[in-house]
């Protein structure tokens, strides 16, 4: 899956795909019930662990993968890094009842670009759907209050000796925006392929594995504030 398929098929008017990843029956029925009353998300697939997720990620290559993370077989955050070596595009949402550091700052670091609580009402899930198929990060309010309090913190690792040019800075600012590669390109009006090049170099130059970090670091050194209307 690339940006510029998932652009094709929301230009055209079709359904996001979805997987969903859960290893209760009950829970996969409920969330497929309340997607199918959804006229723009289609439920293309299931599975019942980490390692069938992975398989079906592969094979289905959906838009958006619900992730639950404690499962048999494999646990969620291993599917997740398992999926974003593959996929580095794909676009997953985690879909859990835990709330735990454990928990949260390991999904985020193996790639998830959203992270929703299954407390979370049915507007709020296909919401945060329609934000993590757009590249943009989706955490419920709990999860975000961690996450910002992790930017006291220092670095696993320090940046790559190569800077960032003054353009590689401009974008990332867009990204802790929320701003998926659409919006960065016809913001600084260049193409959304040229958008994507740049992040994929901001991702490889500060050592991150996906926007959420990159949003993160961004604020963490004073590149972006949470002034909306900044």
């Amino acid at each position: 899956m690339t940006d510029s398929t998932s652009t094709l098929r929301a230009g055209n008017g079709e359904s996001v795909r979805v997987l969903i990843a859960d290893d209760h029956i009950i829970v996969r029925r409920g969330i497929r019930a309340l997607l199918e009353t959804e006229p723009n998300i289609e439920v293309a697939g299931e599975a019942e662990n980490g390692k069938e997720a992975v398989a079906e990620a592969e094979r289905i290559q959906p838009d958006v993968i619900l992730m639950d993370l404690v499962m048999p077989e494999m646990d969620g955050i291993e599917a997740i890094r398992r999926i974003t070596a593959s996929q580095p595009e794909a676009r997953i949402l985690v879909l859990t009842s835990f709330a735990a550091d454990d928990k949260v700052f390991p999904a985020i670091k193996a790639g998830a670009l959203g992270y929703l609580l299954k407390d979370s009402g049915p507007d709020e899930l296909v919401g945060a759907i329609h934000q993590v198929y757009r590249g943009e990060s989706s955490l419920h309010p709990t999860i975000a209050r961690k996450l910002l309090q992790e930017l006291s913190r220092p670095l696993e690792q320090p940046p790559a000796p190569e800077p960032l040019t003054e353009r590689e800075v401009e974008v990332l600012q867009l990204v802790a925006r929320g701003q998926s590669n659409q919006e960065i390109a016809e913001k600084l009006v260049i193409s959304e392929a040229t958008a994507r090049t740049h992040v994929s170099h901001i991702l490889r130059k500060l050592h991150l594995a996906s926007r959420t970090q990159a949003a993160l670091y961004a604020l963490r050194e004073g590149l972006a504030s949470l002034d909306v209307d900044e």
